[in-house]
């Protein structure tokens, strides 16, 4: 953006200059979004019924393997056997096809695009504090605002399927996170505009939140694993001495050495020097205190399985390590539907869209291209990051981890879209709500029958599919 293409200038009656801006006030965007509900009335987000063009869930997995790594597949749908939610997970492809076809207001946001509650966590900011919010960008792209909540809010109906809730349990959960970020959205709209970039949700504020000396205990002990994930901590079990020389430990097919021959090694120095270029130059300064020793190729999530990821050791002193983990970035699943975005980087399309949306981000986030054109993006491994697990939690552990992420999604938004129009669609009742409770739930459903649809596929031989890794 520039302010030149923004303005225009006007002379007063004095004939003194005055700035004249495109500035809408915010009780007309507020007003614009309560418009749009005529257009597009909020109780049609909650239908959802496969359109009879709806493509083969299998193809569309299949489609999105072109490029990965061909000995690596087998290994993502190994994982994505696991069950429904796991599936859900690896098909972030298959359900942004589907949300493309689902009524939208319009209204655009930088939306994460993978939108599921296992990509929310902590994370530590460059002050070493603990913040809670969307951990993982891979998909991040400028998207309606409501893919995001609709991917989250089935994230969550599937997770309390899985514990066992029953279907009013589970829809009460998808509720609480709607109504949270709705809530908190029209907060936000009533905002000065440096204070809701200012917002961030920190540790000190989860446990604050608790209610009982048990969900305190717990709570407690999220946050002391947490920050226990730290490359000082991570760095002796991974790693040993080998020929006198630091290296990371193999354990293929998770972890293991590829070409380890002297030019392909030039290789990779060419490559991190281009992205050192893209850190600012006092972060520049603390990454040259540190030297590279070693390189090792790393499988990591679902989704991701089958995409080059490696982990880079660097060491200032023989017992003073960074990790950096490098990580393919491939075009947003969301752009097929929501069109590209600002940047033809990919790294640097995820770099940006984290840097946009997070309260805080990674003091080492840059990017560059490898010789063979790929675009990758930098950042610490861990760093802190630590997920919720929902398996086997009470209802009321999973709402009050559910009214958290509607919170900072709602923040999020906010901070790249525009939270008085949002609000002005969502308004003050429950009609919102309701509608994506409705949209989870059989959204759920379609997401078992893809499944089933994957395991007979897997059964039958038409995928490979290689568990326990």
């Amino acid at each position: 953006m520039t302010f030149v293409s923004s303005y225009h200038v006007e002379a007063d009656a004095d004939g003194q200059a005055v700035y004249v801006s495109d500035y809408v006030p915010r009780a007309l965007r507020t007003e614009t979004g309560l418009a749009l509900r005529k257009e597009i009335p909020r109780k049609t987000h909650g239908a959802w019924s496969p359109p009879p063009e709806r493509r083969d869930p299998i193809q569309v997995l299949e489609e999105t393997n072109r490029g990965r790594v061909p000995g690596l597949i087998p290994i993502r749908y190994g994982r994505m056997m696991a069950g429904p939610f796991p599936f859900f997970r690896g098909s972030a492809a298959l359900m942004a096809e589907d949300l493309a076809m689902t009524p939208t207001s319009g209204i655009r946001v930088q939306a994460c695009g993978d939108c599921h509650l296992l990509n929310f966590g902590l994370f530590a900011s460059p002050e070493r504090n603990l913040f809670f919010g969307i951990n993982d960008f891979d998909e991040t792209l400028a998207a309606p605002f409501c893919w995001d909540i609709k991917r989250l809010a089935v994230s969550f109906m599937l997770a309390g399927q899985e514990n066992g809730y029953g279907k009013n349990q589970a829809a009460d959960i998808v509720a609480t996170v709607v109504r949270s970020y709705r809530e908190y959205m029209a907060h936000l709209a009533r905002m000065r505009a440096l204070d809701i970039w200012y917002t961030r949700l920190d540790a000190d504020m989860m446990l604050s939140s608790t209610r009982t000396r048990k969900e305190r205990r717990s709570t407690g002990a999220m946050l002391t694993k947490a920050r226990s994930r730290l490359a000082y901590y991570l760095f002796p079990r991974i790693t040993a001495e080998v020929n006198g020389h630091r290296r990371f430990v193999d354990q293929p097919p998770r972890i293991y050495h590829e070409d380890t021959s002297p030019s392909r090694a030039q290789e990779r120095l060419q490559m991190l020097d281009e992205y050192l270029s893209t850190l600012p130059d006092h972060h520049q300064v603390l990454l040259s205190r540190y030297r590279m020793v070693d390189i090792a190729f790393k499988v990591v999530g679902i989704g991701s399985v089958g995409t080059r990821c490696w982990v880079v050791l660097l060491l200032a002193e023989d017992g003073d390590p960074l990790i950096l983990q490098v990580k393919e970035a491939r075009r947003s699943v969301l752009e097929p539907f929501a069109g590209a975005g600002p940047y033809d980087h990919q790294g640097r399309r995820v770099v940006e869209g984290q840097r946009l949306t997070q309260a805080a981000s990674d003091i080492f986030l840059g990017w560059f291209t490898a010789k063979d054109g790929i675009d990758y993006y930098v950042r610490q491994l861990r760093d802190m990051k630590f997920s919720f697990d929902p398996t086997g939690v009470s209802r009321k552990r999973l709402a009050w981890f559910a009214q958290f992420c509607g919170w900072n999604l709602a923040r999020a938004h906010a901070k790249s879209g525009d939270a008085a129009e949002i609000a002005g669609y969502l308004g003050k009742s429950d009609v919102f709500d309701r509608a994506i409770v409705s949209f989870a739930s059989e959204y759920a459903d379609q997401n078992r029958r893809d499944y089933e649809t994957f395991l007979a596929a897997v059964e039958d031989g038409t995928i490979v599919a290689e568990t326990g890794v």
